[in-house]
């Protein structure tokens, strides 16, 4: 079987072939156009493997190969030390290096997502830069006010009574110019951005995994898309700290010697997209009550605020981790906030209101205000519940260490504790059902 490396660049791709008998060659360079990429995969065959690295044209060109070659794979450019690390490096060099790896089934490799999972990707990524976009926008306005030493009386300058205020502000003619040519682009930018979640709606409306993330607080349509796009197959995760590492959540540890390991902050490492998602989704599920609630309090009661959102985040991580797996909602899902983040789903993708289809009446209105009473109590039953279940394997962890220091002082070795309370997160993780009040833990 030959192994053939690709260094793609923008123009040109440099080609190295690594023969069954050990002997690399140069393939040659080819232009790196879809006509000369197509007739370079016409002479594969089903008994060649090709590699190329992890750029920004790489899967189209993965789908031209993967027509003719045996195998394609994959190389993740921040794991191939061999080239990265190169004293000299060209692309030949680059490509042979490649080929070579991959004959000796030596080369850290990338998940390849199937098609779906790509258009998914794309969408998630399009919004994004549409967001970035907005935000850049409302810097710009933001800039203006401040050079101007104007400050807004509203708390957000672009909603309703921001925007009306926005248009009669006294500012300088050329600055007057500059806020309502920046309002306009503003304008047609957000019915973009409109346009691009309805497509994500459409998209992922009948996504059972979609509706499983839903369930949980705090996250809503788009982090629960930009979680499903990036992980793809849970089932490439066989643990919750490997999808935790993979976003970038994980601490990170040094130690060398004989000295203690060192915990540093968060490493920062895979997409920061999703990862800042998952931030903004800690914020919105610390104001419900329930459990992860109680862990926010108890970690910002000694770390602060910054690091318990943190934690939350890695949290809701976790979750996700365990419903996709288990194919489960989350146990202590506010079921009427969760019903109206799927129904918000179900109107972006084009579904019809029900508007004045349900009565308004004062005894409906009653009903309901009970209902999210009701919801509220069992969910803070839930959180007293956990509140009460991590006092309790605290203080079980606090005796079996004193025992264990007593069994050491007197040659035993250390005790071990027996049955009893299982792991803090087991009331996040365990359950499929949503909140209902006859199966509720009481405090």
């Amino acid at each position: 079987m030959r192994s053939i490396g690709i260094d793609v660049g923008k123009r040109f791709a440099e080609i190295a072939i690594a023969e069954p008998g050990g002997r690399t060659r140069s393939g040659g360079r080819i232009s790196a156009s879809p006509e000369s990429l197509s007739a370079f995969a016409a002479t594969l065959g089903p008994d060649d493997q090709v590699v190329l690295e992890a750029t920004t044209n790489t899967w189209p060109i993965v789908e031209l190969l993967e027509r003719h070659a045996g195998r394609v794979v994959v190389s993740n450019p921040l794991r191939t030390r061999a080239i990265a690390d190169a004293k000299v490096k060209t692309d030949t060099i680059d490509a042979t290096t490649l080929a070579e790896l991959l004959a000796a089934d030596y080369l850290p490799t990338v998940w390849q997502p199937d098609p779906a999972t790509r258009a998914l990707r794309r969408r998630v990524a399009g919004r994004a830069a549409l967001v970035a976009e907005r935000t850049r926008l409302r810097n710009r306005v933001g800039a203006v006010l401040m050079r101007n030493l104007v400050a807004c009386p509203w708390s957000d300058p672009f909603g309703r009574s921001g925007r009306a205020w926005l248009a009669e502000v006294g500012l300088p003619a050329d600055e007057r110019e500059l806020v309502d040519l920046t309002l306009r682009l503003l304008d047609g930018l957000v019915a973009e951005i409109e346009l691009a979640e309805a497509g994500i709606a459409r998209a992922v409306v009948d996504d059972g995994r979609i509706r499983r993330l839903l369930s949980i607080p705090g996250i809503g349509l788009q982090t629960a898309v930009g979680l499903v796009a990036l992980i793809g197959d849970v089932g490439r995760f066989p643990r919750p700290n490997k999808l935790v590492g993979y976003l970038g959540l994980d601490p990170i540890v040094r130690q060398s010697g004989g000295r203690p390991a060192y915990t540093g902050h968060i490493s920062h490492a895979g997409q920061g997209h999703v990862r800042g998602l998952l931030v903004e989704a800690a914020l919105g599920a610390i104001k419900v009550p329930g459990p992860l609630h109680a862990f926010y309090a108890r970690v910002a009661d000694r770390r602060g605020h910054a690091v318990a959102i943190v934690a939350v985040a890695r949290k809701l991580a976790v979750l996700a981790w365990h419903l996709l797996t288990d194919d489960v909602d989350y146990r202590w899902a506010p079921a009427r906030l969760t019903a109206a983040k799927i129904r918000a789903v179900e109107l972006a993708a084009g579904a019809p209101s029900r508007r004045g289809r349900v009565s308004g009446s004062g005894d409906a209105r009653q009903r309901a205000r009970l209902e999210r009473e009701v919801e509220r109590a069992v969910l803070a039953q839930a959180e007293a519940a956990y509140v009460t279940f991590v006092a309790a394997r605290q203080e079980k962890d606090a005796v079996a260490a004193t025992r264990g220091a007593t069994g050491l002082s007197q040659g035993l070795g250390p005790a071990r504790p027996r049955g009893g309370v299982q792991s803090p997160t087991s009331a996040l993780r365990h359950g499929v059902n949503r909140v209902r009040a006859e199966d509720t833990p009481t405090a």
